[in-house]
């Protein structure tokens, strides 16, 4: 049976200190959680990624897993300011975010940008949380599922999946992300089924089942977190802003127990 996925992505809120801070707390609040359904995934900023190991290999009752923000596309080279697959493989990285709405609006990131990046990921042997979502003009306009359906594919163009490799797409409605207002959990399972709908054009029912999950981003918190991960079409949750503070993030965890 396939685990629950958590992913909080901490974002550019916490330095170094305040990061290793954070997952101390987390490991003693959940010192006795007994993790058998759910990954539990922080992605803490670059500069916070050697410290996160180093806590993590010391006490990790909870098994949490380390995820990074982004990656380039690149083994090594002149890239100025970029991150390499190689480079977060050696800080016990596992998974990595690509394609999030902000960085496809600030940085103008491409669906060209996050296939070649998921390429090299799975080149490396690390999990691609490839982030999909409409905005508020496509939604209005009615381009919500074509939106995500031509990201998704275009993601995923030519990959080839076999072993162990796995791949998330996370669902996160541009519109909502960071306002502290989610989607109805119906529109949540309605694009979570066009997605498979999408993947199952591309890849056989066998390869969908083993090799791929789905989660929603957007605005989740303790309040409405179960409403999302009870739908039957919604594997798991990418968590900003309330996956910074102690309390909610455990009562976030305990709810998908």
């Amino acid at each position: 049976m396939k685990k629950n996925i958590f992913v909080a992505n901490w974002k550019m809120n916490l330095t170094v200190a305040e990061t290793k801070n954070l997952a101390e707390k987390l490991g003693q609040s959940l010192r006795s959680f007994k993790n058998d359904k759910t990954e539990i995934i922080l992605c803490p900023a670059f500069t916070a990624l050697d410290d996160l190991c180093t806590v993590l290999r010391k006490e990790n009752p909870a098994d949490l897993k380390i995820g990074a923000q982004d990656v380039f596309w690149e083994e090594k080279g002149a890239f100025t300011g970029e991150i390499s697959a190689k480079m977060l493989k050696e800080v016990d990285c596992r998974y990595v975010i690509v394609g999030h709405s902000e960085r496809r609006k600030n940085l103008g990131e491409t669906d060209e940008m996050v296939n070649k990046k998921v390429k090299i990921l799975l080149e490396n042997d690390l999990v691609p949380i490839v982030c999909v979502g409409e905005t508020f003009l496509e939604r209005q306009k009615g381009l919500r599922d074509v939106i995500v359906a031509r990201q998704t594919e275009a993601a995923l163009r030519d990959v080839k999946l076999f072993g162990n490799k796995k791949i998330i797409i996370a669902y996160e409605p541009v519109w909502v992300i960071g306002t502290g207002q989610a989607v109805e959990p119906e529109d949540a399972e309605h694009s979570h089924r066009m997605i498979r709908e999408a993947l199952m054009e591309n890849f056989p029912a066998d390869v969908l089942e083993k090799h791929f999950q789905i989660i929603y981003g957007g605005s989740v918190d303790s309040k409405n977190i179960k409403d999302f991960v009870d739908r039957e079409n919604i594997d798991g949750v990418l968590v900003g802003g309330a996956s910074l503070k102690v309390e909610e993030f455990v009562k976030m965890i305990k709810q998908l127990a």
